[in-house]
């Protein structure tokens, strides 16, 4: 069995069954950056029992604004022996991980998870990441990218063969998910009593509250639709630093009893939201991927997603619709269609809500398999 080492900044949930998933594959030992995310600080007490790999921290280093060096890298290699390397992005650790190749102080195969969709792709960020992504990519004998699209984009400009790009879309396990079922059931029905949601269509988002998630230009291109219709109810779920703001607006739209922020969960107390939700929406103006669209299809929840989002390649037309959150009025006509596709929340039961996503995991072994 082939060795793997992931160098990753941090631990999400939504990479639990991924590096679970791939240990069944390869002999895995990933090294995180970070003790947390940088920006959404996940339970690491709840995830971290979850892994069935070796993992170990590299903590000590340099910051430059966001990007990151950590010391040990080398040493961690030479203690691990793998067969092959995984950085992230065009980073400073992926750059380091070629620099020790091409100084012949390491040998082994270097890839990179990349998690640019199809619209990052053709519209790259900035002129550094431009730079060190035409420097980069064909120097790695494999990227890891969220979609077929992507790869595709991959092998045409860079001239790279299929079987150098693993397509490992951010899907998590169902049957983990939805296995509490009694707990899901109870902690929704508790939200519905509570936030009055039986009987209305809901529509839930799930998410950071920063500007890119779109949610008060999405609030105010619906407003009048949330007037008029009094059986909607618009449910936020998150924190952030646009939650000032967003309270404001809703004041000043009179959108209080419409648009309800019960607050940031997380595991089951999140996912039991989706089990009294009509349809998910996520209105993002950039999002690489975006989990929340493969947890809300798990729960049989449909999902109106932004077309800048890397989850949109998950919507078909039976699990919901893509819209563009910067053309107004095409966000409003299309939202009036996804509100006739969605029901009102009812009694909460899990099996009347059977899951929307497809079986992922033969895709995941050939993909992966690439690496033999």
């Amino acid at each position: 069995m082939k060795k793997i080492l992931i160098i990753h900044p941090a631990l999400a949930p939504y990479m639990v069954d991924q590096f679970n998933d791939l240990s069944q594959l390869y002999d895995l030992h990933v090294v995180f950056l970070f003790r947390n995310l940088r920006y959404d600080k996940f339970d690491q007490s709840k995830l971290l029992p979850l892994l069935k790999f070796k993992s170990s921290f590299l903590l000590k280093g340099l910051h430059y604004k966001e990007r990151v060096f950590r010391f040990g890298i080398l040493s961690t290699i030479r203690k691990i022996n793998p067969d092959i390397i995984i950085g992230y992005e065009y980073s400073f650790t992926t750059q380091y991980l070629l620099l020790l190749k091409k100084l012949g102080l390491i040998h082994q195969s270097i890839g990179s998870i990349i998690d640019d969709n199809i619209d990052i792709c053709h519209n790259v960020q900035s002129r550094i990441r431009f730079f060190a992504r035409h420097i980069s990519v064909r120097r790695l004998d494999y990227l890891i990218v969220l979609s077929k699209e992507v790869s595709q984009f991959y092998q045409n400009k860079f001239n790279l063969k299929e079987n150098q790009v693993i397509i490992n879309p951010l899907l998590q396990d169902t049957e983990r998910l939805r296995k509490k079922r009694k707990e899901l059931e109870c902690i929704a029905n508790e939200y519905t009593q509570k936030y009055h949601l039986k009987g209305k269509k809901v529509l839930l988002f799930v998410g950071r509250f920063v500007p890119v998630k779109g949610l008060t230009r999405f609030i105010d291109t619906i407003k009048a639709i949330l007037h008029e219709q009094e059986n909607i109810a618009f449910v936020l779920v998150g924190d952030g630093e646009e939650k000032g703001n967003i309270e404001v607006f809703l004041k000043d739209k009179k959108l209080e009893d419409k648009v309800l922020l019960p607050g940031r969960y997380e595991g089951t107390e999140l996912y039991a939201w989706y089990l009294c939700a009509s349809g998910l929406v996520l209105p993002s103006t950039y999002e690489p991927f975006g989990a929340v669209v493969n947890e809300s299809l798990i729960f049989g929840t449909k999902v109106f997603c932004s077309k800048y989002a890397g989850a949109s390649v998950l919507i078909q037309s039976e699990t919901g619709m893509i819209f563009d959150p910067l053309d107004e009025s095409e966000t409003i006509h299309d939202l009036n269609r996804f509100l006739n596709l969605i029901n009102v929340v009812a009694d909460i039961n899990l099996e009347n809500k059977p899951t929307l996503m497809f079986n992922h995991q033969q895709n995941f072994v050939k993909e992966w398999n690439k690496l033999s």
